[in-house]
């Protein structure tokens, strides 16, 4: 083996190289960590200019290597942990979710069959039965962890489709898709994430087979409008797979009724799967929890917890109601779950995913759970909420700024309002152009996003480090940068 990069392994070379590039990768970013900047602002086009490609035929060496990354990838690097970092649902990591990372990436274990990952499976099963018992389902290990919220959506709408044609006595699974297509339909409302229409094209039936329902002034799903697209899908023949209800939409944070939409689907032997990619969180809120009243109901749940749960990109999970509904995307194979092995009581999580081969990615939240326990964890969680509050209260009393919808979760959509009369049109055009200097100056990173026609920006507060006289001083940023751009 050459001495420049060998394979981790027992022999105390493997082990001296592995420390040796631990050391070098932690120690650069220690030193990333304390740099002031929340982006070193290089544009793409200095990016594409800076990074090429240029492999030697002999190699660096390992420290080579990596003294070259730290240069084109750290230190070009949005630092998420920045408190004037807050326009998208992109968390900054626990650090023993990072202390995970090490355990995940050196045992390299597989998830697709116990005798690759022996404890990290039996780890994942607790986690999954405990979860479960967070959300109100009853006991039992139906569910998996996945990628994250994109995935799971996969998994809760090919079920329910699949279940949907075995209670017509039609297995997908054996014989594919039959009948008339075109009159299959998924609700969701129009502030649902755009992975239902993505994974209803990757499943053969089109952008066309999603009817997005009305929401309220606060993104909510219109229940009088749910009622009357239902009975318009009845009187035309179409065909509901599935009604998806969404705790915690992109921007507004908003949650639908989740109760009343399940009693209404429960009516009509409709599958409800609810995209709680990001107001899962709320399942260890000790304030909040009562927003997801009700989820317990539904038949399917996303929890993404690389969100408001701190975990590092990629966590999340996928839970199901009815174990019964995994006998749809069962596939029995020999090299991985045989039947002999399933008698002698060996667990099998391949045939709960979509994946086969798979990270241990359960292990970062179980060592966060452990580490922090159930009252801190709830309490970081909580900050984020009361912490929208606090600042579109403060939005409120400011001149120049103005709040576009009470926050719900952890976000605040408002925009700077100028003192001279200008159209519509061009203040929308003003607080895009906020969001792009404040990036391009590396100084901040706002969302830019609209409600209602309404061109806005947005505050997705998820660190729990920040305080309100953080959030000021990027209002006040805010502020500057407007003017700056108006007296141009």
């Amino acid at each position: 083996m050459s001495d420049l990069n060998p394979i981790l392994s027992s022999s105390a070379q493997s082990i001296e190289a592995y420390q040796q590039a631990i050391e070098q990768s932690t120690q650069a970013v220690m030193q990333w960590l304390k740099q002031p900047e929340m982006y070193q602002g290089k544009t793409v086009a200095e990016l594409r200019e800076r990074i090429n490609l240029d492999f030697s035929p002999e190699g660096l060496g390992n420290e080579t290597a990596i003294a070259r990354a730290v240069e084109y990838f750290l230190k070009d690097s949005l630092a998420v942990h920045h408190p004037q970092c807050v326009a998208h649902l992109h968390c900054p990591s626990l650090v023993v979710s990072q202390a995970a990372e090490v355990m995940i990436n050196a045992t390299n274990q597989s998830m697709d069959s116990w005798d690759q990952s022996p404890s990290a499976t039996i780890i994942e099963i607790k986690l999954i039965e405990w979860l479960r018992t967070r959300l109100g389902y009853q006991a039992g290990d139906a569910g998996v962890f996945t990628s994250g919220g994109t995935q799971s959506n996969m998994m809760g709408l090919m079920l329910a489709r699949d279940a949907f044609f075995a209670r017509l006595g039609h297995s997908v699974q054996q014989d594919g898709l039959v009948g008339d297509l075109r009159k299959i339909r998924v609700l969701c409302s129009d502030s649902a994430h755009f992975s239902v229409q993505k994974n209803m094209a990757l499943m053969g039936l089109g952008y066309q087979s999603v009817i997005q329902v009305k929401t309220d002034e606060c993104s909510r799903m219109d229940l009088n409008d749910l009622a009357a697209k239902i009975d318009q899908c009845n009187a035309n023949g179409e065909q509901i797979l599935a009604i998806v209800a969404t705790a915690g939409t992109t921007d507004a944070g908003a949650i639908d009724p989740l109760r009343a939409i399940a009693e209404l689907a429960a009516k009509q032997n409709i599958w409800v799967h609810v995209d709680a990619a990001w107001g899962g969180a709320l399942l260890m809120s000790e304030k909040y929890r009562d927003y997801l009243d009700g989820i317990e109901l539904v038949d399917s749940v996303t929890l993404d917890f690389h969100k408001q749960f701190f975990q590092t990109i990629s966590c999340g999970a996928f839970l199901l109601k009815e174990a019964r509904h995994y006998e749809l995307m069962r596939y029995q194979a020999a090299y991985l779950n045989s039947e002999f092995d399933e008698e002698a009581g060996v667990p099998n999580l391949v045939s709960k995913s979509l994946q086969t081969t798979r990270r241990f990615d359960a292990l970062k939240l179980w060592m966060s759970l452990e580490a922090l326990g159930e009252k801190k964890y709830a309490e970081i969680i909580d900050h984020g909420v009361t912490m929208a509050q606090q600042v579109a209260a403060y939005v409120t009393e400011q001149p120049l700024l103005e709040l576009v919808m009470p926050p719900q979760l952890a976000s605040v959509l408002f925009r700077f309002r100028p003192e001279q009369q200008l159209d519509d049109a061009a203040i929308a055009l003003l607080n895009q152009k906020i969001g792009d200097a404040l990036l391009d100056s590396g100084r901040a990173n706002v969302g830019v996003t609209e409600h209602n026609g309404v061109t806005c920006l947005k505050l997705t507060l998820l660190n729990p480090i920040v305080t309100l006289e953080d959030v000021k001083v990027l209002l006040s940023l805010v502020e500057r940068t407007a003017l700056e751009l108006l007296s141009k």
